[in-house]
């Protein structure tokens, strides 16, 4: 039977992830399968790979032909390299104990730069939402400063005229009494002149 390591889709229209499945190359893409070696979900970053590597290697060992994706996804886990030590041992160009070694190596390495790409992404999340944080900031204080620049001389005209309007019922108290002094002088006024002429 040609069995084939490929991709079935699997998830939303939008957000799909695909199980990694060993299939009968004749079978359709969803369809039936052999086994489930493992999913992808390529929505995240850096992508989730799960994969049995033992069974990955048996049955790329065994001739399963992966496609060009699944091919990638298994060198990026480390099968395809384990399958290339492993013919290598069998040939005798290296024994077992340096096969293990160089492939213990490589997986090290492999990690490093794995958990050095996601160490980059957190830092430059983090980066972003404080400089982002930082521009909010400071237009938030912008904002405040023209609003209180706004209100300011309306709070300042607002003072200006409760001062105005307290002078001037002030000059209207002061006004009274004088207006009522003058008044009984100019009574006091006529009664006098009045008083004359009877004297006359």
């Amino acid at each position: 039977m040609p069995t084939k390591i490929r991709l079935q889709r699997h998830g939303k229209k939008s957000y799909a992830f695909f199980h990694v499945v060993v299939a009968d190359s004749r079978a359709p893409r969803d369809g039936k399968f052999i086994e489930k070696l493992g999913t992808y979900n390529p929505n995240t970053n850096p992508a989730t790979i799960d994969i049995d590597f033992d069974r990955a290697l048996h049955w790329v060992k065994t001739g399963a032909q992966a496609t060009d994706t699944c091919k990638a996804l298994l060198s990026y886990r480390g099968v395809i390299y384990k399958n290339h030590l492993d013919k290598g041992v069998l040939k005798g160009a290296l024994t077992q104990e340096q096969a293990d070694k160089k492939f213990e190596a490589w997986l090290s390495e492999k990690e490093g730069k794995i958990q050095g790409k996601k160490d980059g992404l957190t830092k430059a999340a983090e980066a972003d939402a404080k400089a982002r944080f930082d521009a909010e900031k400071e237009a938030n204080a912008k904002k405040a400063a023209e609003v209180l620049a706004k209100n300011s001389p309306v709070a300042e005209e607002a003072e200006a005229a409760v001062a105005e309007a307290a002078e001037e019922t002030t000059e209207a108290v002061a006004e009274e009494p004088q207006a009522e002094a003058e008044a009984p002088a100019t009574e006091e006024a006529p009664a006098e002149e009045e008083k004359k002429e009877d004297a006359e």
